[in-house]
């Protein structure tokens, strides 16, 4: 599982990891079951505090994306087929890309549909 970080962001690093994590898991490439790199681990590989990754664990527990057991470490929970919103995801990326709007409006749009 290969991640990046921008200390230059404004986007706090938990923030990055989870988000970074969550499209994995959305794509598929992390499917249910899958073991993360233990919180340690990944945060020296980061070079980040080791509260920052399990922030970042502990926001995907609570959206029900990951499981964390001690011994076990944090697997990928099992999640609904995905596959529907993702095509809608694809497709509202590249109306965006052909109409010109930039990415930080389209994820701005995005938010405020959800809310």
């Amino acid at each position: 599982m290969l991640l990046r970080i921008d200390p230059a962001s404004t986007e706090p690093l938990f923030a990055q990891i989870g988000g970074q994590v969550r499209a994995l898991i959305a794509r598929g490439q992390l499917p249910a079951g899958s073991r993360l790199p233990p919180a340690r681990e990944l945060a020296t590989s980061l070079d980040v505090n080791l509260h920052t990754v399990l922030r970042a664990y502990q926001d995907l527990r609570d959206e029900g994306l990951l499981e964390l057991r001690r011994g076990r470490g944090a697997v990928v929970a099992a999640t609904r087929d995905r596959t529907e919103l993702q095509a809608a995801i694809d497709s509202l990326v590249r109306t965006a890309h052909s109409l010109g709007v930039p990415p930080a409006t389209t994820i701005s749009l995005v938010k405020e549909a959800l809310r």
